[in-house]
């Protein structure tokens, strides 16, 4: 065996013995590792914590307990159980996949990987890890976790998102998964970066790879692997409009389907308050402003900030706005199950309370 295959072996030689010991193994998608549930846990687990995900799988998994019942509900009650989540994306590709899955295939998940990645919201780490955990598939893997292990490892320089170093690191990933073992390999890495080599201050001294760890031994753990090239942040800013019926009932507007919140359910968001006022006027003329708005909502976006500035209408005659495809009024003491926008339960709650207040 050559210098740099030993290398690679070493690798799973080092990390199977310590996932035997410390790796996570009652994590509820790891019970009954069928695809479909390693499958939505995987999408769930895209850019967010296993933490937070554990209690949104298992209500999910208890409503869709298969690929039929996902495929077969309203996309507003899979956005509804998502709420929360964020990345509503996630959820869109995952309805649309579960229906492609049923249609194409019987409700019988697909086998190889080339027909996995076909699936709606899912790319090649992705698909890698559900055949790898759900049925002992050899496929490397190259989520966030992983790539900052081999980055630290191997002393891999460059933004894991430039071409050339994502190629170098898939090479890695390629090399470093073993024949043997395939899902507990795909676990241990994966819990490796989640919990020992974190982003800031890793644990070097309980890593089973810090032997050879090529940062470690020439200390640039803080620098590798290289951040994201920095850019100047945008801030953005919107009115939104608060309709408020009699019974305290607010309208609600559903977000096209591509795009920020897509298919979810907010306020009616406009670029200018004077856009706000004309609209509202228009569909409630005998409403009136509330003297006291609700303060100024912030909301991070990945790449911007967005500012929104609610305006609250209350009006006895919202004339003829009835449920529908766009509209629906939403009483929060007698919630539908439907999707919302984080920013609209927020300022949901803050509408309560400011009228608590005011009792």
């Amino acid at each position: 065996m050559s210098h740099s295959s030993e290398r690679y072996a070493s690798i799973s030689e080092a990390l199977l013995p310590w996932y035997d010991r410390a790796g996570r193994k009652h994590l509820p998608w790891q019970r009954d590792r069928t695809p479909y549930r390693v499958w939505v846990s995987e999408i769930m687990l895209q850019q967010t914590q296993v933490a937070t995900v554990v209690p949104y799988y298992e209500r999910f998994m208890a409503r869709f307990a298969d690929v039929h019942a996902l495929a077969n509900a309203s996309l507003d009650e899979v956005l509804h159980l998502w709420t929360g989540l964020g990345y509503y994306a996630r959820a869109r590709n995952l309805h649309r996949a579960a229906q492609h899955i049923v249609a194409e295939y019987g409700g019988v998940f697909p086998e190889s990987i080339e027909a996995v990645r076909e699936l709606a919201g899912v790319g090649r780490s992705t698909a890698g890890a559900i055949l790898a955990l759900s049925r002992g598939q050899r496929h490397p893997i190259l989520d966030g976790n992983v790539k900052r292990v081999l980055a630290r490892y191997y002393a891999v320089v460059g933004f894991p998102g430039e071409g050339a170093v994502e190629r170098r690191l898939w090479d890695l990933a390629e090399a470093c998964t073993p024949q043997q073992r395939v899902a507990d390999y795909t676990q241990a890495i994966m819990d490796l970066g989640a919990g020992v080599c974190v982003r800031s201050r890793p644990s070097c001294g309980d890593c089973p790879l810090s032997e050879k760890c090529l940062a470690r031994i020439e200390g640039r753990q803080a620098e590798l692997p290289s951040p994201r090239p920095r850019r100047a942040r945008l801030t953005r800013e919107a009115h939104v409009v608060i309709l408020q019926r009699e019974d305290g009932a607010v309208l609600l507007e559903r977000r096209p389907p591509a795009g920020l919140w897509g298919g979810l359910w907010t306020f009616p968001q406009f670029e200018a308050r004077s856009d706000a006022l004309d609209w509202a006027s228009a569909l409630a003329p005998h409403a009136r402003t509330s003297a006291a708005e609700l303060a100024t909502y912030a909301h991070a976006f990945t790449h911007f900030n967005l500012t929104i500035r609610p305006l609250v209408v209350r009006s006895s005659d919202p004339g003829s706005i009835a449920d529908g495809e766009r509209y629906c009024w939403h009483d929060a003491r007698r919630p539908q199950r439907i999707g919302l926008a984080k920013p609209a339960v927020d300022l949901i709650g803050r509408l309560a309370r400011e009228m608590r207040r005011s009792d």
